[in-house]
């Protein structure tokens, strides 16, 4: 009888466990079809940030802190052994290894890289097949019109192109790519500071689940679309998160690097329901913004609210 009691103590925890489980997101050794992967979470200029002399990099130049990788997405399609990576950044080389370990093909390179900008860290991991680095073979490279022709016409993004390291493929506002039978990317465009091409987010959309990513816009009322809507639309929504308020950066002016603030965010999408707030995963943090640091006030803040704040190496199925 003891042995018995044991027994369903055991299964009773197990049931618990299981229950309480966020649903959407699951441990690095679960699959599905697609998986979409957290490959790092902060602004262009990473962390610690270039001649930052705060107490949010001080320690971190002499102890980098491996998670403090510049923002991109890792996507697998497992079954058919196909890996997408967004945005080509200064951290590229490590996550690609990255990538590499959630597909069991040894493959190095991604199948395609989606670009959203031409913002430093947001296309400068490019140069990493070039001639200098991996010298790769016409790896596909989508990009709308103006990010295509900057690419093509500007050193020594060029060289890329003549040397057929890369292969760049046109894309267009709001029309879909089917890349597999289980995955669909539809870019479009947003306002930003596009001194040298368009900005885009993207929406991805896989067999069950859908996510959008946003990772630089203006303030969302600048946006021809609906934020909350579009919000409403998908399972997941990576949001820019630059800065968490306005005293973060009271020694620039914000007319130069536009962004939604973290709590106006917040406060924006205060009448959600709590299952909409959920979907929010807030990403791209500034090397000043309290939220990459989970024990501050702000983190806590944002997650008592009921959003989320994108973890590394985080994964999701889609």
């Amino acid at each position: 009888m003891k042995y018995v009691l044991i027994l369903l103590v055991i299964f009773l925890e197990a049931c618990n466990s299981s229950s309480s489980q966020k649903v959407e997101t699951s441990t690095k050794n679960e699959q599905s079809l697609v998986s979409l992967y957290i490959l790092g979470t902060v602004q262009d200029g990473g962390s610690p940030h270039i001649g930052c002399q705060k107490s949010c990099c001080e320690n971190l130049f002499t102890n980098p802190d491996p998670s403090r990788k510049v923002v991109s997405l890792g996507v697998v399609d497992h079954q058919n052994e196909k890996s997408y990576l967004f945005e080509a950044t200064p951290d590229m080389p490590t996550q690609l290894k990255m990538l590499k370990g959630h597909k069991k093909s040894g493959k190095e390179t991604p199948d395609g890289v989606f670009m959203t900008h031409a913002h430093v860290g947001h296309y400068a991991g490019l140069m990493y097949f070039g001639r200098e680095a991996l010298g790769g073979k016409k790896i596909p490279v989508y990009a709308m019109p103006k990010m295509k022709t900057f690419l093509e016409t500007n050193g020594p993004w060029q060289q890329l192109v003549q040397l057929n390291n890369i292969d760049i493929l046109t894309i267009q506002n709001e029309v879909g790519i089917e890349l597999t039978e289980h995955l669909k990317v539809i870019p479009f465009t947003v306002p930003h500071r596009d001194e040298y091409s368009e900005t885009v987010g993207y929406k991805i959309i896989g067999p069950n689940k859908s996510a959008l990513f946003i990772p630089d816009i203006d303030k969302w009322s600048k946006w021809r679309k609906d934020i909350v809507k579009e919000i409403g639309k998908v399972d997941f929504a990576f949001l820019d998160a630059t800065f968490f308020d306005g005293p973060e950066i009271n020694s620039r002016n914000i007319a130069e690097i536009p962004h939604p603030f973290v709590v106006e965010s917040m406060d924006l999408f205060k009448n959600l329901p709590k299952s909409e707030k959920s979907k929010v995963y807030f990403i791209h943090f500034n090397h000043t913004n309290a939220l990459l640091d989970p024990n501050s006030t702000s983190f806590k803040k944002v997650i008592e609210a009921g959003y989320n704040v994108s973890a590394f190496d985080q994964q999701f199925k889609l």
